[in-house]
């Protein structure tokens, strides 16, 4: 375990130079005086670790040491070479460029270790589209996704949806592009829009990429803009994604579940919605029956969705969502009363 940590210590020193004591030991969980004694350690190891005082002080490697990638433990390695989705870096252009540092760092590895780096990729392939959809990569994410590298704004085009059936309205206008999102095989651009910055939800915005219909430098901006140090993509997409879920959520039902259909509802509605139902739902009857209101985006997405737990969920509100269910109910019994029923094998006929 000790070894394993003074490993760590000596990569975050690497790439952090200047990381305090304090720092190290909130990073590898331990303290302050082992992190000195650790340092001690590196030293009489041979690593060239210096540690500086003053405000600007902290732990250094001479200039020039680099640690080398042959210390892989053979799991890290397996773990390494699946932190990538082939398909997203296909779409990003990086392929190649992948592929190369896949075989560059395959070359510095033990033998033992590549054995279990390669061995990982035979196993394990991740499929990010889900499935019956065709998944097509956006005309412009590869210039975009430059654009994320570069830090460059850029001035896009963009094919607004309308929400009444109508043709779809254009947009132009300078962003910020900070990040790049893959999400059940669509992408998204998470932008951010100068001069917005104190707006209410300072100026950040979500674009799908394939209704980018035009992509290009933003006039006058011949700099990188300047990164808010503080962003991280991955807490502001969970953070944005909850609150847009939330958003459609417009419409209450109420209805009754069998404990059956209480196991079955966080597969047919929406996480933030079983979130909500399941904190206002009753303690169940002498029957087991349970009563909550469940949020949701329309009647008809409700009627689609409750449809499809059957007798397991009663509509109790609001009544003409109930009674489309009754009217479904009445339609699907004439259906199947309207045929025969199948004669059922007397006994000792054969049944197979």
């Amino acid at each position: 375990m000790r070894a394993a940590r003074l490993i760590r210590m000596a990569l975050l020193i690497q790439s952090n130079p200047g990381l305090t004591a304090a720092a190290l030991a909130r990073e590898l969980e331990i303290s302050e005086r082992t992190v000195i004694r650790d340092a001690q350690a590196l030293r009489e190891a041979g690593v060239p670790v210096r540690s500086e005082r003053g405000r600007v002080g902290g732990y250094f490697l001479a200039a020039g040491y680099r640690t080398r990638l042959t210390t892989l433990h053979p799991s890290e390695a397996e773990t390494l070479f699946l932190s990538g989705l082939p398909s997203a870096l296909q779409d990003l252009g990086l392929s190649d460029v992948a592929e190369s540092a896949r075989l560059k760092l395959t070359a510095t590895l033990l033998p033992s270790v590549r054995q279990a780096a390669e061995s990982s990729v035979r196993r394990f392939h991740l499929d990010a589209p889900a499935w019956f959809r065709e998944s097509a990569t956006p005309e412009l994410l590869p210039e975009l996704a430059r654009a994320v590298w570069a830090d460059r704004a850029v001035q896009l085009s963009y094919a607004r949806p309308s929400r009444d059936g109508a043709r779809s309205s254009a947009v132009a206008r300078v962003v910020e592009p900070y990040g790049l999102v893959l999400k059940a095989g669509t992408w998204y651009a998470v932008a951010r829009i100068p001069g917005e910055r104190e707006d209410h939800d300072g100026g950040w915005r979500t674009y799908r990429v394939d209704r980018i219909t035009a992509l290009g430098p933003a006039p006058g901006a011949e700099e990188p803009f300047v990164r808010d140090p503080s962003f991280e993509l991955a807490v502001h997409w969970e953070a944005r994604s909850v609150a847009f879920a939330r958003t459609l959520l417009c419409t209450t039902v109420t209805i009754r579940l069998t404990g059956r259909g209480l196991r079955r509802l966080p597969a047919v509605v929406d996480g933030a919605a079983v979130a909500d139902a399941l904190a206002s739902a009753s303690a169940p009857d002498p029957a087991g029956l349970v009563t909550l209101d469940l949020p949701t985006e329309s009647e008809d997405v409700a009627f689609d969705q409750l449809a499809r737990l059957g007798a397991d969920a009663e509509v109790l509100a609001p009544a003409c969502l109930r009674a489309r269910f009754r009217e479904r109910a009445a339609a699907l019994a004439a259906l199947y009363q309207a045929y025969p029923r199948e004669a059922e094998p007397e006994e000792g006929e054969d049944q197979r």
